[in-house]
């Protein structure tokens, strides 16, 4: 079983700024993860919410399971430092994930307190960037 657990906003994909998150559904990502995951022979739950607590609730759940994460903090990687001491909680790998690379966007997006508690970051392939961070965690578990 792997988690991938999205942040605030993500739910809106495909009306949300188009030009940056292009023009897929949250449906479509939720169909993309769980079909690379059967194809790597791998069980794939996709969570997103717009609440801070019930993030850190899966995170939680994530740690205490050992349950590898496949991660997209949305905005909370800026900021939350909750987020980011959840994923310092982390008992198998976690992987961030970003659909833009925020290192070519606002300079208020160059800095994640998250990724120094992740096993790594792939950021800026659109959708792909999940689909890179699953095959990563399949190497990685195996």
């Amino acid at each position: 079983m792997i988690y991938v657990l999205n942040g605030p906003n993500l739910g809106r994909l495909g009306t949300r700024e188009p030009e940056i998150y292009g023009a897929d559904t949250y449906a479509d990502l939720v169909e993309l993860c769980v079909s690379t995951g059967k194809e790597l022979g791998l069980e794939v739950e996709v969570r997103q919410s717009d609440f801070e607590g019930e993030l850190l609730s899966w995170l939680h759940e994530a740690a205490d399971r050992r349950i590898p994460v496949v991660l997209n903090p949305a905005a909370f990687t800026h900021y939350s430092y909750a987020v980011r001491d959840a994923v310092a909680m982390r008992t198998a790998p976690l992987i961030e994930v970003h659909i833009s690379n925020p290192a070519a966007r606002e300079e208020f997006r160059h800095t994640s307190v998250v990724a120094g508690v992740a096993t790594g970051t792939i950021a800026g392939f659109g959708l792909q960037s999940y689909v890179l961070a699953l095959r990563a965690m399949a190497d990685l578990i195996r």
